[in-house]
């Protein structure tokens, strides 16, 4: 491996754990801060909804493609010398969004934005692999769920408040110096932990080890479709609550939000239990309980039971429940591919993205008017997360060698 380009000292566990967290922040906070704004960004483009999805599904794109262009240079290079190029590349992204003359050069830096922000998803796991493995990584990617979950909760707040007092353009300006602020601590206090490459392999060689290896396929394939039921909540919600229950978009907020406190208050938990149960086992419960959350969604969508607040507590032990899950579900998957962390942190990052954005797509795509549609493909992205970590534990029992 080549030496960093800065020799920074181990940073303190809680500095070390608010700025890898931070890092995984980029995502929620480069697409929940904007939907405020679409349609104002559609009205000034001239252009209607279907142009400016675009803009979503571009950013889909970049974060899957540039996750796993990403995860062969963090092994090769090491972490921190692709992170700067990442975060310097994220920053130019946003201020080219900002100042954007028409909605296809908008699009264009939406995708150098995503490609750029996608090293700051790889690099964290990445991080986390190399200074721990098994419950003590579960613990501390608990943490940084933590910080994460805070973004879903006040980026729409702010981008809100951005756009009514200095217009959308605004927004993206701020995530430029988010992103500016970023690179200057990841300069001055992230560390290089990468591992010596020792008898470095070709990128297939080590994606056939992933794919031979049980433990990592099934948990990745369980956290990837939880992550789409998410983005089926997420694609789904506004329009269950605003338009069906009634809610009005003032306070749609406090229901989003209250979910993302569960979220976090799961996560909390789950570094606790990981004190009493061991991890494998944990994980197990944790997918049992979301798959039975998604099931409640679906009836109490389908029956109609208790109506809004029915649904709201549902939906909110539905979304709690992944606090748990991951978590778990990641430290599993990484735990025996310390010297390959940056690629399998990439694959997993790619298939998050990949079938978060084909669940979105199908919530849209069934779309009747009822919650239905977001309930089935929820429930139906759950089912298969719970079956995809059950199947990869039962080939590892059947077949120990295979690895």
């Amino acid at each position: 491996m080549p030496p960093s380009i800065r020799k920074n000292p181990m940073p303190g566990e809680l500095t070390l754990e608010f700025l890898l967290g931070s890092l995984t922040a980029f995502a929620p906070l480069s697409i929940d801060m904007y939907l405020p704004a679409l349609p104002r960004i559609g009205a000034d483009f001239q252009v209607g909804p279907a142009a400016i999805q675009l803009t979503l599904v571009s950013f889909f794109v970049g974060m899957a493609l540039g996750q796993f262009l990403t995860g062969p240079l963090v092994d090769r290079f090491g972490r921190t010398r692709p992170l700067y190029a990442g975060l310097a590349l994220y920053v130019l992204g946003s201020l080219g969004c900002a100042l954007s003359p028409g909605v296809e050069v908008f699009v264009g830096m939406r995708f150098v934005q995503a490609l750029g922000g996608s090293v700051a998803l790889v690099v964290p796991r990445a991080v986390v692999r190399d200074l721990s493995s098994g419950a003590s990584a579960a613990r501390i990617l608990s943490r940084l769920v933590l910080v994460m979950g805070i973004a879903p909760i006040l980026a729409p707040l702010l981008g809100g408040f951005l756009l009514q007092s200095l217009g959308w353009r605004a927004i993206f300006a701020l995530l430029a110096a988010v992103g500016a602020l970023a690179l200057v601590a990841v300069v001055r206090l992230l560390p290089e932990t990468a591992p010596p490459r020792t008898n470095p392999r070709s990128m297939g060689a080590e994606f056939a080890t992933l794919l031979r290896d049980p433990d990592f396929v099934g948990p990745g394939l369980a956290l990837s479709l939880a992550y789409a039921a998410m983005f089926a909540y997420i694609a789904g919600s506004s329009f269950v609550f605003i338009t069906l229950y009634g809610v009005q978009p003032r306070d749609f907020g406090w229901f989003f939000g209250a979910n993302a406190v569960g979220l976090i208050a799961l996560s909390q938990l789950n570094r606790r239990l990981l004190n009493v149960f061991p991890l494998r086992r944990l994980l197990g419960g944790a997918m049992i309980l979301n798959v039975t959350a998604a099931l409640l969604v679906v009836v109490v969508a389908w029956s109609g039971a208790l109506g809004l607040w029915g649904m709201a507590g549902a939906l909110f032990l539905f979304v709690s429940s992944l606090g748990l899950v991951t978590p778990n579900t990641t430290a599993v998957a990484l735990e025996g591919h310390a010297h390959r962390a940056g690629l399998a942190s990439a694959v997993l990052g790619s298939l998050q993205f990949t079938v978060a954005a084909t669940a979105s797509s199908a919530v849209s795509a069934f779309h009747d008017g009822t919650a239905v549609p977001m309930a089935g493909v929820l429930a139906a992205s759950a089912t298969l997360a719970c079956v995809a970590y059950f199947m990869g534990i039962r080939v590892r029992v059947a077949s120990p060698h295979v690895a």
